[in-house]
């Protein structure tokens, strides 16, 4: 089996998959930034007996992270743990994608992984969408990276009115079923979600001018997706394991005999 970890600000991610690629599991933790090796390697025990998984069949991980404090954490527990040191995604890991970008260790492994995955498992051109912290919307042309878009995070909207607007109170994204909100709670949903979706719109629009071709796919991943994206007007497919996936893919490429 091949263990695989994203950690990312708010969320850590941890997927076993079995030998031909099925997933076993998918779990979250939270991110802690003063995480300590046995704390780590207790929580990750913890998944395993949570989900009767065996932790002794694991014969390889891949780590994928964006929060350097605790990366080396992380790949230290897994090392412990397995027996042998993880693959970690950045400069030297083979992607299989021409990525053209000016300095390649400033795109987020997070993004790699995805567009791995969605370039190996979905007509291309494609666009992905990465909906964590930040959105980012990636263009992909067959095996080529052709570059990404960056815009703060749903979250980071919400936390911003209510922090920024003494009479606005801290909430969280829920469905609503019109623009017309008839209270303060329902018009601050509804302004952010009609407002990231008109946004997300118009970025896929700009993306594929900017390409000059248009996308045969758009797929998306992260929480937020299903709140927000039926009210895009672009038809956008959302798969919900498309990182870990990657991640998969990322080992399999690196480790193939």
């Amino acid at each position: 089996m091949v263990l695989a970890i994203d950690i990312g600000n708010i969320r850590t991610t941890i997927a076993l998959f079995r030998e031909d690629g099925s997933l076993t599991f998918q779990s979250e933790l939270e991110t802690d930034a003063k995480m300590t090796d046995d704390r780590c390697a207790v929580d990750l025990m913890g998944v395993f007996h949570l989900y009767r998984a065996d932790l002794g069949g694991v014969k390889g991980a891949i780590l994928s992270s964006v929060v350097p404090p605790i990366t080396g954490t992380y790949a230290r527990t897994l090392r412990r743990l397995t027996g042998k040191p993880p693959l970690a995604v950045g400069p030297g890991l083979k992607t299989g994608l021409n990525i053209r970008t000016e300095i390649h260790n400033q795109l987020g492994s997070d993004i790699v992984a995805s567009a791995v995955a969605a370039s190996n498992l979905y007509p291309t051109p494609a666009i992905v969408i990465n909906s964590r912290t930040a959105v980012t919307f990636s263009y992909l042309s067959a095996n080529t990276f052709e570059g990404c878009a960056i815009m703060p995070g749903v979250d980071i909207a919400l936390e911003a009115l209510s922090r920024n607007g003494a009479q606005l109170p801290q909430i969280g994204l829920a469905q609503v079923d019109t623009a017309l909100g008839r209270n303060t709670v329902d018009s601050m949903r509804a302004g952010v979600l009609y407002g990231y979706s008109g946004a997300f719109d118009r970025v896929i629009e700009s993306l594929e001018d900017a390409a000059g071709a248009p996308a045969a796919t758009v797929v998306a991943t992260g929480s937020r997706a299903p709140a927000l994206y039926r009210l895009c007007r672009r038809e956008i497919r959302y798969d919900q394991d498309l990182l870990v996936k990657g991640l998969y893919l990322l080992y399999r490429k690196n480790t193939r005999q």
